[in-house]
């Protein structure tokens, strides 16, 4: 069996003693000598050597875990971003240099404690969705090696799949972070442009591009993006993300857009339809609504991206070498960037105001739903096929992705299922897509999404983790919300729910608290009121609603609050604790206990 490289796997190990980060490389150094003689399936550029490896090692020893959120976590580098001493190709021989610094986001993460491990093989200059236009070869699935690995991110995520590497970095312009993912069983992050900074990354559109994220979880791409994230002054399109509001990847209920079934593609997959069916039937499963969305004018912003200024920005971005050295280029990466050429002033402006216009079209969109849900790819090809028609099914790949980053949306690709024989079994997955700076949502999400849906993480044959942590970690990702746990009348539909409502507080989820509380109806009244006080013995696990509200709206929330009830620290079931409805001790003494029933509402039952 392959290593398991899951970033809570690794970090246990770690913190029991039983791994040390030189072991773990000296193990990671023999898994990639024995997939290299397997086969080739042509994933790196620049593989690091076990000595240079080891000495990212060595300079975590000494070191506590605890103390580095990605100790000892080895990743890998697509190879158009990027590592100090180490030559940065794009794929391009005749291009490559070698970078005194590493780019930022790889400074950021090292120092975090993640090792790099190599650098990545990728559709060159990062032009494509196939991950076959390279002089260093065809970079072959990890599931099934006929297959395309997708691109151009190609090495980065069979890396991940084939358990060489925890976790990878890509690029995303087109798709590029999200159609490998799907195509290798992985979770992709195409995060909020600008959120991880693109200094040291050689462009592709300057101004759409975004460093993606390769991981086996949900739970693994959020600890990469809380360690990179962040504003640099190298990079102007960089940016930093305030408060994301409402977390409803994580609530029992949600909102999300499904193409209507006259917007659906899948380009002769006979699997596609009944693979997204059942994927939108889990979404219902873990309590969403789907609402039916017309994806035209998305798809009408997706035919932008290669007609026109962006072509001309892929042009610019290498514009003195093509000029110099252009058959320097794979030929098809040079067919396409010279379009560039013929791209005008006019042509631009026309485009840019037609792009404003279809924003102008789906913006209303999300006044309705959460988040949109789209298959990540229509289909999977061979690479024999892509090969004898390279840009209709490279395109063909995109149908799904190519809009997002020109509406400045962020973006998880999410594996839910294998389609059947007739496809050979490959992976198949959705994508989450919400407006910027909705990351966490979208990760929490996935978290849930890709647990109940998949049993296995790329083509390791490990099941996805469950270890604390194994879940987006929401503490580098403040939401500018306080959770609130009510009990009593501030229940949803009881009379003084509309003190949270009219506060612009949200229902999370319906849960109960830990086994250590005793519950009181107050004397007094009517109406009676419940009391929540904690105990050491004689407690039970109480009914409760988690709301969200505005920390802005907490204060007067709280002022409202007669004694001798208040807001104190809740523990909740799965160990969690929030802020909600405490009681002070000294009322116990003449209420009713009903703690046996445990909850309001069944108490209101039984006075009915």
């Amino acid at each position: 069996m392959r290593l398991d490289l899951s970033i809570p796997h690794l970090r246990a190990a770690y913190l029991d003693g039983t791994l040390t980060p030189a072991q773990l490389i000296t193990q990671l150094h023999a898994a990639m000598l024995a997939e290299d003689a397997a086969l080739q399936r042509n994933i790196w550029i620049r593989r690091l050597t076990l000595d240079e490896m080891l000495a990212y090692a060595s300079a975590l020893e000494g070191r506590d875990p605890h103390s580095l959120p990605l100790y000892g976590i080895p990743f890998a580098i697509k190879d158009n971003i990027d590592l100090a001493g180490i030559p940065t190709t794009a794929a391009c021989p005749d291009y490559a240099y070698t970078p005194e610094v590493s780019a930022v986001v790889v400074q950021r993460l090292i120092a975090a404690g993640a090792i790099p491990v190599g650098k990545t093989n990728l559709d060159q200059f990062a032009t494509g969705l196939v991950g076959v236009r390279s002089p260093f070869g065809a970079c072959r699935n990890s599931i099934h090696p006929d297959y395309v690995s997708g691109g151009s991110s190609a090495g980065s995520a069979v890396s991940v799949g084939l358990g060489l590497a925890s976790f990878s970095l890509g690029t995303d312009t087109a798709g590029s972070g999200r159609v490998p993912a799907m195509l290798n069983n992985l979770v992709g992050l195409k995060p909020s442009c600008g959120r991880l900074p693109t200094t040291g990354v050689i462009p592709a559109c300057r101004s759409i591009d975004a460093v993606s994220v390769f991981a086996l979880t949900a739970g693994d791409a959020a600890a990469v993006l809380a360690a990179a994230q962040g504003e640099d002054a190298g990079d102007s399109y960089s940016r930093s993300f305030g408060p994301y509001g409402h977390n409803f990847g994580a609530a029992n209920s949600f909102r999300f857009g499904v193409p209507r079934a006259q917007d659906l593609e899948f380009h002769g997959n006979p699997d596609g339809p009944a693979q997204f069916a059942s994927a939108v039937q889990h979404l219902i499963d873990l309590g969403g609504t789907p609402v039916s969305v017309d994806l035209s004018p998305f798809r009408a912003v997706a035919t932008l991206l290669y007609e026109g200024p962006w072509v001309a920005e892929r042009y610019q971005a290498i514009r003195a070498f093509i000029e110099k050295s252009p058959g320097s280029l794979h030929p098809v990466t040079r067919a396409i960037t010279e379009k560039g050429i013929a791209i005008t002033a006019p042509d631009t402006f026309a485009a840019l105001y037609k792009l404003k216009d279809m924003e102008r079209l789906t913006r209303p969109v999300w006044d309705g739903i959460d988040l949109l849900v789209t298959p990540t790819a229509s289909t999977a090809y061979k690479i024999a096929e892509v090969e004898a028609d390279p840009i209709r099914l490279n395109s063909n790949l995109g149908h799904y992705t190519n809009f997002v980053n020109l509406l400045d949306l962020a973006a998880v690709a999410v594996p839910t299922g294998f389609m059947g024989e007739s496809m050979d079994h490959m992976p198949w997955g959705i994508t989450l897509v919400a407006p910027a700076g909705q990351d966490l949502p979208l990760l929490d999400l996935a978290a849930r999404l890709h647990a109940r849906a998949v049993p296995i993480v790329g083509a390791t044959r490990h099941a996805p983790h469950r270890l604390p942590g194994a879940t987006p970690d929401t503490k580098p990702f403040p939401s500018g919300l306080v959770q609130v746990a009510v009990c009593g009348a501030h229940l949803s539909g009881l009379p003084l729910n509309g003190q949270l409502t009219q506060r612009g507080a949200q229902l999370l989820r319906a849960t109960k608290s830990a086994p250590f509380y005793k519950f009181v109806a107050l004397p007094g009244g009517p109406p009676k009121r419940p009391g929540m006080v904690r105990v050491a013995e004689g407690g039970g696990a109480i009914a409760l609603e988690i709301w969200t509200l505005p920390a802005s709206e907490f204060g007067s929330f709280v002022a409202g609050i007669p004694a001798p009830l208040g807001i104190g620290t809740v523990l909740l079931e799965d160990g969690s604790a929030v802020q909600g409805f405490v009681c002070e001790h000294h009322a116990l003494l003449n209420a009713e206990d009903i703690t046996h029933l445990g909850g309001w509402r069944a108490y209101l039952a039984q006075q009915s």
